[in-house]
């Protein structure tokens, strides 16, 4: 049949029926045709790193938006450090105690002491087996003025580091260094003329084979823990120390405020521990802890290790604190929320907790054993009925350490000072029920009368909706 005679239509039936001849295949290699799949990988590629670059942040930043703690950073943006002249009055102190007490010199590693002395922490420098000591001796001048003299010893290959130390000193840091095969401890004790029958106090806090290693150098003296003559020189705060301590502790208690605001029923514990992390972080503390316990996981004064929801009829116990220049606050709320059903018989262990913690203040003063402001605390709880559920000292010092000497405890001799700061924290802890702890933070002051640090905000809370 000719193809010049069909129809339109015939012609388009012919061609879609008729079969494919070899002469239409392509003759291309595919070798010409390996660009497609590196184009289409190249494109993944670029894909990707915009989503890395732009896309993936986005998404993070909108997971991580919380709310909004800036508000803290004010409240103690104008309280400044421990001054340096601060520093040579503390050392200066120490030598003249140590020279009432014929004292040939006192010993520290790098801590709160040492931090107190020189201001040389731990974050300065971490211990290790290697020893850098801070040893303080008093020097008397031509006019019998008894001033300090500082030294450290050192490791050798570690001198250069230990020069840039920031410590300060009137007349200058003596550098010792030892060497490897040395033995450290004869080496500091050759900054100590005279130790045939000379005394040495080391700081309480001096590992054991330190101070064992400094007798065995020198076996004619005697290698003492400092006494409370020298101990008292830190737990008895300056107005300089109080001013750290009251911002600190102030802005805890704003925080928790803060975060009971964001706080809903439904709520993990480790989701409101992060918001008080964020909020102490926000107020620009350091060494921040935080401990969030409800309902019967409160119990347990320190926690149990769950992750419990929070419910409609439970308490909200918050313990946490932070750093400011060095100086720890300390702080614990039971409180509950606007939405809450607290059953009334925990509202009245919460007022029995409040009644104790205020009769332990009205009993603290200038010339007070510490045990007497433990008894006064404890009296009101047991005679409300819940003696057996209060487990716990009432309080410790506090200030560059979190926990530090003397502490308010039944069978305790330490007498109450002007300076001194504790922690009053009862509680009435019912295993498998509830648990109530209050806790704010004093000091004795000029007067001999004790003051809540957190006064500036408020004190100690005035209700369990009102923290």
């Amino acid at each position: 049949m000719s193809l010049e005679k069909l129809s339109t239509n015939e012609l388009r039936v012919v061609e879609e029926t008729r079969p494919l001849e070899p002469s239409v295949r392509s003759k291309t290699p595919l070798r010409h045709y390996l660009w497609v799949p590196l184009l289409v990988l190249a494109l993944g590629f670029e894909s990707f790193h915009v989503y890395l670059d732009w896309v993936a942040p986005t998404t993070v930043q909108l997971r991580q938006i919380g709310p909004d703690f800036s508000h803290l950073a004010s409240h103690c943006a104008h309280i400044p450090a421990i001054s340096p002249d601060s520093f040579l009055a503390r050392q200066d102190a120490l030598a003249r105690t140590l020279h009432s007490l014929n004292v040939a010199a006192y010993i520290a590693e790098p801590g709160a002491s040492a931090g107190f002395f020189a201001n040389l922490s731990r974050s300065h420098w971490g211990l290790s087996e290697r020893p850098l000591l801070l040893i303080i001796q008093p020097q008397t001048g031509d006019e019998g003025t008894v001033r300090a003299n500082v030294s450290i010893l050192t490791p050798a290959f570690e001198e250069t580091r230990a020069r840039t130390l920031p410590i300060p000193s009137d007349a200058g840091v003596t550098y010792t260094s030892w060497a490897e095969d040395a033995n450290p401890f004869s080496t500091a004790l050759n900054l100590v003329p005279d130790l045939a029958d000379a005394t040495i106090y080391v700081d309480g806090d001096v590992r054991t084979f330190i101070t064992d290693g400094l007798q065995k150098a020198a076996p004619e003296a005697k290698v003492l823990n400092a006494p409370v003559e020298v101990k008292r020189l830190r737990e008895r705060k300056s107005s300089e120390e109080l001013d750290i301590m009251k911002c600190v502790n102030e802005v805890t208690v704003l925080a928790i405020r803060a975060v009971r605001k964001h706080t809903k029923i439904g709520m993990r514990e480790s989701e409101v521990k992060q918001l008080m992390r964020s909020a102490l972080s926000a107020a620009g503390l350091t060494d921040i802890f935080s401990l969030v316990l409800f309902g019967d996981n409160a119990a347990l004064p320190h926690g149990g290790g769950s992750d419990r929801v929070l419910g409609k009829h439970d308490f909200i116990l918050i313990d946490t604190g932070g750093a400011l220049h060095g100086y720890h606050s300390d702080t614990t709320r039971t409180f509950a929320l606007d939405t809450s059903a607290i059953p009334l018989r925990y509202q009245a262990l919460w007022q029995s907790v409040h009644s104790a913690q205020r009769h332990a203040m009205l009993t603290a003063r200038n010339g007070t054993v510490t045990a007497a402001v433990d008894h006064a605390a404890r009296k009101v709880i047991k005679e409300a009925g819940y003696g057996q559920y209060f487990t716990h000292r009432l309080g410790h010092g506090i200030g560059l350490e979190v926990h530090e000497s003397p502490y308010l405890r039944g069978g305790s001799d330490d007498i109450i000072l002007s300076g001194h700061a504790f922690s009053n924290e009862p509680g009435i802890y019912i295993e498998g029920k509830v648990g109530v702890r209050l806790e704010d933070c004093f000091y004795i002051d000029d007067d001999g009368d004790a003051k809540y640090l957190t006064e500036g905000v408020g004190g100690q809370a005035s209700s369990p909706w009102s923290p």
